[in-house]
């Protein structure tokens, strides 16, 4: 498997240069596209959507910042097993049940401004675990599993959050 990180042309580290992403992205897109290929062997136009795939995986595990931390912690053989283990700290418990309790005030109420909120408090507490899991992967690889599996879970509220403010502007 290639690295994604090699096949961006980048550091592999968790802070990244999304521009420069975006940037080698559109690059490596353009010089695996399908269409470029149509006139090609069968085995040339496999190789072609085969690189395309992995181009699209690649920049998807890489340009949000939750995928990206999991991704470094698989290449060092860390699995955050998020599917299997949900334990929680008591104090991230709390503040799930407290987002999800002002989600429920918010649509009994069509509260638009409570949900842009919590959506600022979630993206500001998004920030600070993104910057610990940033120092995790390189100092406690091990502990930054954990931080993921808050990440994800903030980021799943978050999107439930942003389809709320959907259904209540309609």
């Amino acid at each position: 498997m290639q690295n994604y990180f090699a096949l961006f042309q980048l550091p592999q580290q968790f802070e990244l240069d999304l521009t420069l992403l975006d940037g080698q992205y559109r690059k490596l897109q353009a010089e695996v596209h399908p269409d470029k290929f149509v006139n090609a062997s069968p085995a040339d136009r496999m190789q072609s959507m085969q690189m395309a795939t992995l181009v699209n995986e690649a920049y998807q595990a890489l340009k949000q910042p939750t995928s990206r931390a999991c991704y470094l912690l698989q290449l060092q053989g860390i699995a955050t097993d998020e599917e299997n283990n949900t334990a929680m700290p008591g104090d991230f418990l709390m503040a799930q049940m407290e987002w999800r309790e002002a989600m429920d005030d918010a649509r009994l109420g069509k509260d638009i401004p409570a949900l842009d909120a919590l959506l600022k408090e979630m993206r500001i507490q998004a920030k600070t675990l993104q910057q610990q899991v940033a120092n995790e992967i390189v100092a406690a690889p091990t502990q930054a599993a954990l931080t993921v599996r808050k990440l994800r879970f903030i980021d799943k509220v978050s999107e439930d959050v942003n389809q709320l403010i959907a259904q209540l502007e309609d």
